[in-house]
C-alpha cells in the first residue's frame, strides 16, 4: 500500500447525501467536472530534496495522537478582537507550513484576510478567512479521486499522492480556501509536504493538533495579535470553545449552504 500524507486512521469519505447548495447540476458544478476530467493530466510532484508527501507529526516534536471521531475541531473567530493592521495569523501560518504569498494570482494563500463591509451601514470588520472544515464539505463530494477527504475529528485534507490537479474542489469550494501548487517548490517544512500540480490550503496545523498543540495561526493571535482565536474540541462541551459559543452568539460563513463549517464568527 503506498503511504499518505496523513494517517488513514480516522479517513472519511464522501458523505451520501448531496449538500444543500450543491445539487448535481446546479451552478455547473457537474458540467465544469465533465469539462476537466476531459482535460485533467496527472501533474508531476515536484519537491525539495529529500522530502516526502508523508507529515510526520514527530517532526514537530512530539508523538502524533491520531484522529478520533471523539473529537471535532473548531475555532471561534471574534471578529471584534480582529484589527484590520494585524496580520499574524498569516503570517504564522506562513511560516509554520511554509508557503509565502508575494502578491501574484498564482500565488498561495492558506488563509487570508478580508475586510467586510455592510454598504448600507459602512459596519466593517476584519476578517481571518480559511478552509472552514465543513461537515459536509463540497470539495470532498466533487473531487474524483478521493485526494479530497474529512478525517474523523472534522479536518479536511488533501491527499497529494493521489491528486490530479483538476481543481473541481476549488471551483466547489465558496470560500475560496484552496490553492493550485502551479511552480517548483523549495525550503519545504518536513511536517507540512507541498507538491507541484496539486491543491492546497489551510490544514489547521495538522501535525501540531495530532502533537497536543494549538494551530499556529491560534498560537500567534495569542501572542501578537488581540487573543481573537479560541481552538478547541466542539464536541467538548466543556473545552473553552463551547464554553465560549455557549455564551456569545456566533454565526458560520454561508450558513445558507448547509455546509456546517468546524469555523465559527462572531461580531458579524
Amino acid at each position: 500500500m503506498r503511504p499518505r500524507p496523513h494517517s488513514e486512521e480516522g479517513r472519511v469519505g464522501r458523505s451520501r447525501e448531496e449538500p444543500a447548495g450543491f445539487e448535481e447540476g446546479e451552478n455547473g458544478i457537474d458540467e465544469g467536472r465533465r469539462r476537466l476530467v476531459g482535460a485533467a493530466v496527472v501533474g508531476a510532484l515536484v519537491l525539495a530534496p529529500g522530502v516526502s508527501l508523508i507529515a510526520y507529526a514527530e517532526a514537530d516534536g512530539r508523538r502524533a495522537t491520531g484522529a478520533s471521531s471523539k473529537r471535532r475541531w473548531g475555532l471561534l473567530i471574534d471578529t471584534t478582537k480582529c484589527k484590520p493592521s494585524c496580520t499574524a495569523c498569516v503570517t504564522a501560518c506562513s511560516s509554520y507550513n511554509g508557503w509565502k504569498n508575494e502578491g501574484r494570482p498564482t500565488d498561495p494563500q492558506w488563509i487570508r484576510k478580508v475586510q467586510v463591509t455592510d454598504p448600507k451601514t459602512g459596519f466593517s470588520r476584519s476578517v481571518p478567512v480559511m478552509c472552514q472544515h465543513c461537515a459536509n464539505a463540497p470539495c470532498v463530494e466533487v473531487c474524483p479521486t478521493g485526494a479530497s477527504f474529512r478525517r474523523a475529528d472534522g479536518i479536511v485534507l488533501v491527499d497529494r499522492h493521489i491528486c490530479i490537479g483538476c481543481r473541481f474542489c476549488m471551483m466547489a469550494c465558496p470560500y475560496k480556501a484552496r490553492s493550485f501548487v502551479s511552480e517548483n517548490l523549495t525550503e519545504q517544512k518536513p511536517w507540512a509536504p507541498r507538491g507541484k500540480g496539486t491543491v492546497e490550503g489551510c490544514t489547521l496545523c495538522v501535525p501540531r493538533i495530532d502533537a497536543g498543540k494549538v494551530p499556529a495561526c491560534v498560537e500567534a493571535c495569542a501572542r501578537e495579535g488581540g487573543g481573537a482565536m479560541t481552538f478547541g474540541n466542539l464536541k467538548d462541551p466543556a473545552s473553552a470553545l463551547s464554553r465560549a459559543l455557549a455564551e456569545y452568539p456566533s454565526v458560520q460563513l454561508r450558513a445558507d449552504l448547509m455546509l456546517d463549517p468546524g469555523v465559527h464568527y462572531r461580531g458579524l
